[in-house]
């Protein structure tokens, strides 16, 4: 069993997100209580061909460890060759193979979220990337099916399972639902109490409350948080203080919430990027947005983050937003 799993823990996982769960903001996550990372995924024959892009989005530090590296293709050689690559350039605690992806451009090459409808073919790359790093664990992303006339979790995690992955992750909607409507928790609950690897839920996990009814209610081995997260990292802080001391923690001031944007935002500049982000932040404007939708007053001030284009000119917005709402009791 992955030792995350042992002694009754129940690990916190940060859900990996395209553009968005980047080596920084993992950290911030991992500084308010997440258990388990994993990186944004990358395409496997984009690290065979040693795209410079993709060995960025999936360095991580020993901090952040257990660190999963998230991959995604359609020929399960090329698979299993990416998962070599990795286990032998990084040692990443383990390989998270993504068949839950429901973007176009993803579907189109047959990945993703695409390949549920191919049971039989999720087994095969599994069983690649499984064979060729038998050395590090890996793990499996999916959705619940393609649509609601196809719900095929119980039979893909089988499968899986069946070709030598160690946990499996659901997300609870189906690929065409993608992120509306609420997920399926009894669809995840069945498969949970079928399978004999871990099983981590995902999908509509806002608040500690939500952890404590979902772990009455199934036998999930841990949760997989992204959206709530994207947001609001705090969000882990409160779920880990919530299942020790049985109430929810006063939320981060305006004041701290600013200040770990800034941060957040000096350290992405420090980082050694291969193009020149690091003089431009118009690229981080939908962050910045994402990153202040929770707050009062959030409307009045999201036209000014999307003209953002230095560090002083966050900080200014940051100054005048705090003139107007530092008052406020609500800053969640």
């Amino acid at each position: 069993m992955l030792p995350w799993f042992q002694n009754e823990m129940f690990p916190l996982y940060l859900a990996p997100m395209a553009r968005v769960t980047d080596i920084v903001f993992r950290q911030f996550c991992k500084e308010q209580g997440a258990d388990v990372m994993v990186t944004e995924f990358v395409q496997a024959d984009a690290l065979i061909r040693n795209d410079p892009k993709l060995w960025e989005t999936v360095d991580f530090t020993e901090a952040q460890r257990p660190m999963g590296v998230q991959i995604f293709g359609s020929n399960p050689a090329s698979m299993g060759e990416a998962a070599k690559l990795l286990e032998e350039r990084l040692r990443p605690d383990f390989i998270d193979i993504n068949f839950g992806c429901p973007a176009d451009r993803v579907i189109c090459m047959d990945a993703g979220s695409s390949l549920l409808r191919n049971p039989m073919k999720v087994g095969r790359i599994t069983a690649a990337v499984a064979n060729a790093v038998p050395r590090t664990p890996v793990t499996v992303k999916i959705r619940t099916g393609w649509d609601d006339s196809n719900i095929v979790a119980k039979e893909v995690g089988n499968i899986v399972e069946c070709e030598g992955a160690q946990a499996l992750t659901i997300h609870g909607r189906t690929k065409m639902q993608g992120y509306s409507g609420d997920a399926n928790w009894s669809i995840i609950a069945d498969v949970a109490s079928e399978l004999n690897i871990p099983v981590i839920g995902n999908g509509n996990i806002c608040c500690a409350q939500d952890v404590i009814r979902i772990r009455k209610q199934t036998k999930c081995a841990g949760l997989m948080i992204g959206r709530a997260a994207l947001g609001y990292p705090w969000i882990f802080r409160e779920i880990k203080h919530y299942l020790e001391h049985g109430f929810v923690p006063d939320p981060p001031s305006l004041e701290e919430r600013w200040e770990t944007i800034i941060e957040y935002t000096r350290r992405i500049m420090a980082r050694p990027f291969r193009d020149e982000r690091h003089n431009d932040l118009r690229w981080m404007r939908p962050k910045f947005i994402a990153l202040t939708k929770a707050m009062e007053g959030s409307r009045r001030i999201r036209g000014s983050l999307g003209k953002i284009n230095q560090i002083e000119d966050l900080e200014r917005v940051a100054e005048e937003h705090l003139e107007n709402y530092s008052c406020s009791e609500n800053y969640k």
